[in-house]
């Protein structure tokens, strides 16, 4: 697909939304077609586990019942959980009904193997869809043509920091690469770690943002999606050079960065044990409200001005299973989904901090989802995620060769070939 290839104006072209993904699902009853059963409520498989989230998505699901059309049963799943079984819960038997996932290539990838429903019906039937962007609806789109996904809200990955903390230290936010060095300086003069990471646990695909974003600063965002899509290697002189970039700012990790989940990170930022993190705003679903008001950001820094402005502004929705034997419950759930009365709920029962897809939705409207609105709509392109511009099978490479890296930074050469060569078998396969 070439739809998340797009510029920023084309891409936010009214955008109108994404976020944390919408939260999906449950059992399904077993029939001797294969498919779900054609009663009861259709099944959402959710990975939105944070507890704020996952609560929101509770109440997005007691709403659509009370519509008084059909029924949702809500199912939430782990995150990494999630990702390591939605394979087999799309080749099963009996697969639940709605998923809460990505748009772009990640959905692609299992339309071109059949797995997803053609949400086509949805998309012309639905007068909310109607009036989403033209980049959202060409996001959504397989390369067969096939609407296989329903965008729900967005997000956007930054340098996090607390208020209070920076002020505490007597620190700003920095306008360029030696600015942010010196502030990890600074910080780390005064005993406090310059940044968290939390690829520990089951997030180590926390470390791909620091894959992405220095490749996009240092290479381009064409490049960076072209090295995804198997046209550049990972061996290469450019993929080196943001190697050297990393190993720049690596004395400034906290040490146990990559030893704790991005839960527990965030928990040091707040404590002020940590001074910032490059993180998408889903973090702060995991932080007590009471410290939303004290959260705040900044871009990554420029590294090399010539090279076009790029942000990570990944979309959050839903897909369905091809072997649903619901199909006129999944239609009449994916056209709820689309509404702003939906989006809006999930916004009001998480931490507010994601944009909603539908133009006609309101967002937060906090001084900090202001801040993040605008910070993607200045960006010239947007890119999604690691595994959201690549495929789902070929993150556990970067895990994988990430982890190394930040373990062993002086072993960077042999463990870009082997990335290499464990992604030509992704690519290949």
């Amino acid at each position: 697909m070439t739809n998340h290839q797009t510029g920023r104006r084309r891409f936010l072209a009214g955008l109108g939304a994404a976020g944390t993904a919408a939260l999906l699902s449950g059992c399904v009853t077993s029939t001797s077609s294969g498919k779900s059963s054609s009663k009861g409520a259709v099944t959402l498989q959710s990975n939105v586990s944070a507890p704020q989230a996952k609560a929101a998505m509770q109440d997005l699901v007691a709403a659509y019942g009370k519509k008084g059309s059909a029924r949702a049963s809500l199912n939430t799943v782990a995150a990494e959980t999630f990702r390591t079984q939605l394979p087999t819960y799309l080749t099963s038997a009996n697969p639940p009904d709605v998923y809460t996932w990505y748009p772009g290539s990640v959905a692609d990838a299992y339309a071109k193997k059949d797995l997803l429903l053609d949400l086509g019906e949805v998309w012309s039937s639905s007068p909310d869809l109607k009036s989403y962007s033209k980049a959202l609806n060409s996001l959504c789109t397989a390369t067969s043509g096939k609407k296989v996904f329903v965008p729900a809200t967005y997000y956007w990955w930054g340098m996090f920091y607390r208020k209070s903390n920076f002020a505490k230290w007597g620190v700003s936010e920095p306008k360029s690469w030696d600015d942010f060095l010196d502030l990890c300086d600074k910080l780390k003069s005064k005993g406090v770690d310059p940044i968290g990471l939390g690829a520990g646990g089951n997030t180590a695909w926390v470390a791909s943002a620091w894959f992405d974003y220095l490749d996009i600063r240092i290479n381009g965002a064409e490049y960076h999606r072209e090295l995804l899509a198997g046209k550049h290697r990972f061996d290469d002189p450019e993929v080196r050079r943001v190697f050297d970039r990393w190993q720049e700012v690596l004395p400034y990790f906290d040490p146990n960065g990559d030893a704790v989940p991005f839960q527990d990170a965030t928990t040091a930022l707040l404590n002020g044990r940590t001074g910032m993190m490059l993180i998408g705003t889903f973090f702060a679903d995991a932080a007590p409200k009471d410290a939303l008001d004290d959260i705040d950001f900044f871009r990554f820094p420029v590294i090399d001005p010539k090279i076009p402005l790029a942000e990570e502004a990944p979309v959050d929705g839903y897909f369905a299973s091809a072997r649903t034997g619901r199909r006129e419950q999944v239609v009449d759930l994916m056209s709820y989904l689309a509404t702003a009365e939906s989006q809006e709920i999930y916004i009001k029962g998480s931490s507010g901090t994601v944009l909603p897809c539908n133009p006609k939705a309101k967002d937060a409207g906090t001084a900090l989802v202001k801040k993040g609105r605008a910070h993607v709509e200045e960006a010239a392109e947007i890119t999604q995620f690691f595994n959201r511009d690549s495929s789902d099978a070929l993150q556990p490479t970067a895990d994988t060769a990430l982890t190394r890296f930040l373990a062993k930074p002086k072993e960077i050469g042999s463990i870009l070939t082997g990335w290499q060569r464990d992604a030509e078998k992704i690519w290949n396969a």
